[in-house]
Order: C-alpha cells, then structure tokens, then sequence
C-alpha cells in the first residue's frame, strides 16, 4: 500500500503540519520528513550557486566584452546581487558556502 506521501504530497505536508502543531509525534513521518527538511537546506544551497553563476557570468562579460553592454545585463546583475544578498540574510549559514565559492574562484 501506498502512503499518503507517494500518493498526495500536498496532502501529506499538511497533515505533517498538522501533528507537528497538535505535537503528535508518534503519528509522525519521520524518514520522509527528514528527507523533505535535508531537501529544502540543498534548495537553499542550489539558488545560492545558481545565483551567484549568473552573477558571475554577467560581471566577466561586462568586464570583458564592453562593446556588448546592454541594459538588459546591467538589470540582471542588480537583480542577481540584490537576490543573493537577500538570500545570505535569510540563510546566514550559507555565508559560509558563499566564501567557499568565492575563494575557489
């Protein structure tokens, strides 16, 4: 048989959600949970690096093809700062990883 969490995963956030709050801890999906929760940390991770690519990518290109310049770069690199400085304050952990990356550069 099937559990909620292969079947409806919806479904079964909230009803996860829900006896987390009613603190039912025997009734909880521990292996899942824990999986989901590992999950959302490497999501954070991922957008974290993603970000910082296209970042990347657009300052070499500013700083290496000038005569290619255009607004559309000088928007996506305020819009890659500006989400990746909003992620560091959100994730202050992930000042780590972000040092990481930029010393491997």
């Amino acid at each position: 048989m099937r559990s909620l969490y292969d079947t409806d995963f919806y479904a079964w956030t909230q009803k996860q959600a829900e006896l987390l709050q009613n603190q039912q801890w025997s009734s909880l999906d521990p292996p899942n949970l824990i999986e989901e929760i590992e999950s959302l940390g490497k999501q954070q991770r991922r957008e974290l690096r993603n970000r910082l690519s296209i970042l990347i990518g657009h300052l070499l290109k500013w700083h290496y093809q000038p005569e290619q310049r255009s607004r559309i770069w000088v928007s996506t690199i305020r819009v890659q700062r500006r989400e990746v400085l909003q992620l560091l304050q959100e994730n202050p952990s992930l000042t780590a990883v972000f040092t990481w990356i930029s010393h491997k550069l």
